[in-house]
């Protein structure tokens, strides 16, 4: 064998390695880990059930797992052992999602969401019922949807150092979205990317407070998108520092940022818009508004950085 050969079967092995198994491929390995018992299981669903009412982590192995579970009590972490290589791909839970969430609180750390679909089209990621949920550095990828919840005002999502490409469909009786967040207490969306979407808004909220800070939504090669964030409902709060690219291929190309396109449920008085810039991608020639705002409240906007052919307020 030559020196070449053996450089390429070495670089092959090292590429092969820096994927995850599928879960078949495990010598009989259980690959959830309840951090503070010790203890391993091979369906995500009994790590859950072990933990109960209490609280725990779930240390997930590097594999690409074609399972899911639903949290119905409890505070649980589910956290990969390395980041990005913990891949829940395709199964989905009471029709819904890969992670079902109507437990006390969960905490979503290093893991990949991919290729999530049902009939009703709007297979997410996680779907958070209850209680308060905070992700951190996961993928959410080529599904209907990334996070979708429904309301409770009592409760809180966060979502930091995350990344959102390929969501959203119309294909449904609505549309689904990147993230859909319902009547929750609070948003808050930090260092955190949306790119391609296939459909819908890349945030739509009915969130009373949001926070949308220092991240990215690049448009330029989304399909029949719309806005890129919808404050349904209106909201007080911040969309400070981030970087907006509206493509080609829009739905609604009308505007970025809609504030109570829908209902006035919440006030929109003091909502800062800041620090952000925003355009077109390259060789787009329209017009649209950085800002619409159907509140009819004293919507704050600051110092935006805004290419040719955009607006930067429009009452509508």
């Amino acid at each position: 064998m030559t020196r070449t050969h053996r450089l390429a079967l070495a670089a092959s092995a090292l590429l092969f390695s820096a994927f995850p198994a599928t879960l078949s491929s495990a010598q009989n390995a259980a690959p959830y880990t309840v951090v503070e018992t010790g203890r391993s299981y091979t369906r995500l669903q009994d790590a859950v059930d072990a933990i109960g009412n209490g609280s725990g982590t779930i240390r997930f192995a590097s594999l690409r797992f074609g399972d899911c579970a639903i949290q119905t009590a409890g505070d649980v972490t589910y956290e990969a052992a390395v980041p990005g290589q913990s891949v829940l791909d395709g199964a989905v839970c009471e029709g819904k999602a890969a992670l079902v969430l109507r437990g006390r609180s969960a905490t979503v750390t290093g893991l990949v969401f991919a290729n999530i679909r049902v009939p009703d089209k709007n297979g997410a990621g996680i779907r958070l019922e209850h209680g308060s949920l905070a992700v951190s550095q996961s993928w959410f990828r080529d599904s209907e949807q990334g996070i979708l919840t429904g309301d409770d005002p009592a409760g809180t999502l966060t979502i930091d150092k995350s990344t959102f490409t390929r969501l959203g469909t119309c294909e449904g009786s609505g549309c689904a979205h990147s993230l859909y967040v319902g009547n929750y207490g609070a948003l808050t969306v930090t260092r955190s990317r949306f790119e391609a979407g296939t459909g819908g808004h890349y945030v739509k909220t009915r969130a009373a407070r949001v926070a949308v800070l220092n991240s990215s939504f690049d448009d330029s090669r989304g399909r029949g998108t719309n806005y890129m964030i919808d404050l349904s409902d209106g909201a007080t709060g911040s969309i400070a520092g981030n970087w907006f690219v509206q493509g080609r291929d829009k739905e609604n190309y009308s505007a970025f940022i809609a504030v109570a396109a829908e209902h006035r449920n919440h006030p929109s008085g003091g909502l800062v818009v800041e620090s952000n810039n925003a355009r077109f991608a390259p060789g787009i020639d329209r017009r649209s508004a950085f800002v619409a705002d159907w509140s009819g409240d004293a919507v704050e906007l600051g110092a935006n950085t805004l290419g040719p052919g955009l607006v930067r307020y429009e009452k509508r």
